[in-house]
């Protein structure tokens, strides 16, 4: 006969297996979700809103569904993993895909590309999470087998200019530069309107652009310039806000058609909560290294509304005949999409002065 205190022992020694074994057996759903973005709770903003949402997902259903997050480009490319989020949901059942990606899979999100479409953070996530936009995603399911969770801000959203030339101030110092762009023909448009010519490469040829001069210079989020050290090969930085870059969260169709309402019910909850706390640290981030940028940099430059309003009176016709003659959108969409965001441009404002200057 085994002694009490070691029977006693046995058992505590095996409550962890059986608690594992509970746990396996109450799982019943499994949810991977792949990002690009690297693994790390201060140096990005995605990354903390998944970690959050796993432990509501988690918590909510008492384990029955199991959230499992691959940072840093684990699962491969943003196509490749939309794809594999796309034909069913078996290995991979979530993603985020940056507006580039997003395109691929649903062509009409290129026109959410329009340049200056925003004037601050508010205005961009009252957009992105309202009503409007929610019906306008809804699309992905038709289109691409693929359900709309949300929108995270890709680097803070805003981006900055920063070039080897001269400091930018007006719209008149962008022209004869050239430019890198994303592989984006709406960033090409964009560039050759405002007087610059464009140089579309992908991310991984561009420092060495910039150092050969192919590029004098580039357009990125803050966070972005300063984290890959495009201070080193550029001297001047100007945040002009003229693109926005976003990052859209979706979910297979099929798998999410498997669960039961409640677990539905669960995930596009816990997802609002998610995206609304990442918004917050996009926000804090994007601050933090504006200001790094102006220590970094020779000279930086924040450009006032005023100039900003002259760049896009520029801007906005020579994409808006882009988008429709060259890429084929629906006209009434664009209006439709340009009309949403004015009247959030003026509502958002009276609005919180009704509530709090009153």
């Amino acid at each position: 006969m085994m002694p009490k205190a070691l029977s006693q022992v046995a058992v505590l020694a095996a409550l962890p297996l059986a608690i594992a074994s509970t746990q396996a057996q109450a799982q019943s759903y499994e949810m991977a979700i792949a990002t690009l973005i690297p693994e790390n709770l201060t140096n990005n903003s995605i990354y903390p809103g998944l970690v959050h949402f796993k432990e509501l997902v988690e918590s909510r259903t008492d384990g029955d569904v199991a959230v499992t997050i691959f940072g840093g480009g684990q699962m491969g490319s943003e196509v490749e993993t939309g794809s594999q989020v796309q034909a069913g949901g078996r290995a991979l059942q979530s993603s985020i895909l940056t507006s580039g990606a997003m395109s691929s899979f649903y062509p009409d999100y290129q026109v959410v590309t329009a340049p200056f479409l925003f004037d601050d953070w508010r205005q961009a996530w009252a957009f992105f999470d309202g009503e409007w936009f929610a019906d306008f995603m809804s699309g992905t399911v038709e289109a691409a087998d693929m359900r709309y969770l949300g929108t995270f801000d890709d680097g803070g959203g805003f981006v900055a200019f920063t070039n080897n030339e001269r400091l930018i101030k007006t719209v008149d110092d962008l022209e004869g530069l050239n430019i890198r762009t994303e592989e984006n023909p709406a960033h090409v448009a964009t560039m050759k309107a405002l007087g610059a010519s464009a140089t579309p490469l992908p991310w991984g040829e561009l420092i060495t652009a910039l150092e050969t001069g192919l590029a004098d210079g580039q357009f990125n989020a803050p966070v972005i310039n300063t984290t890959y050290g495009l201070d080193e090969v550029t001297d001047y930085t100007t945040l002009t806000g003229h693109v926005y870059n976003s990052a859209s969260w979706v979910v297979s169709e099929a798998w999410f058609q498997e669960l039961p309402e409640e677990h539905q019910r669960v995930i596009t909850n816990a997802a609002r909560e998610a995206v609304t706390l990442s918004h917050g640290a996009s926000a804090m981030l994007a601050t933090a290294s504006w200001q790094k940028s102006c220590e970094l940099f020779e000279e930086c430059y924040l450009m006032p509304t005023e100039e900003r309003q002259r760049m896009a009176e520029i801007a906005r016709p020579a994409w808006k005949t882009w988008i429709v003659d060259d890429f084929g959108a629906d006209a009434q969409l664009v209006e439709d999409m340009l009309s949403e965001v004015e009247s959030l441009r003026e509502s958002l404002p009276e609005e919180a002065y009704q509530r709090y200057g009153q």
